[in-house]
């Protein structure tokens, strides 16, 4: 099984083994990076694809960019509060906004 994620215009999409099975759609504004949906195929839910594939989003913004993230989606809102790891994300550039 090969397992890749793509940056997309306004998407993150998951495939596996050259299918589309996942998405994580995003909004930009100024310097915030905002989720609004995540899905991914009903046959392959509960197979651990949406975790890989909010990961792999969050991981991605964290090494190639300064956004700050926001999410309206509520499965990356969960994601965020179960992975403290990743909450620094969410408070990327706020020093500066308050100045």
């Amino acid at each position: 099984m090969t397992l890749t994620v793509e940056k997309e215009p306004n998407a993150y999409v998951l495939i596996k083994d050259g299918e589309r099975i996942g998405l994580t759609a995003y909004d930009l504004s100024d310097d915030t990076i905002t989720f609004t949906h995540t899905e991914v195929d009903p046959e392959k839910r509960e197979k651990g694809f949406a975790e890989t594939l909010v990961r792999a989003a969050l991981d991605d913004i964290r090494a190639n960019s300064t956004l700050r993230v926001a999410a309206t989606c509520p499965y990356v809102r969960h994601f965020l509060k179960e992975h403290p790891d990743y909450q620094d994300l969410l408070t990327r550039g706020s020093a500066e906004r308050a100045s």
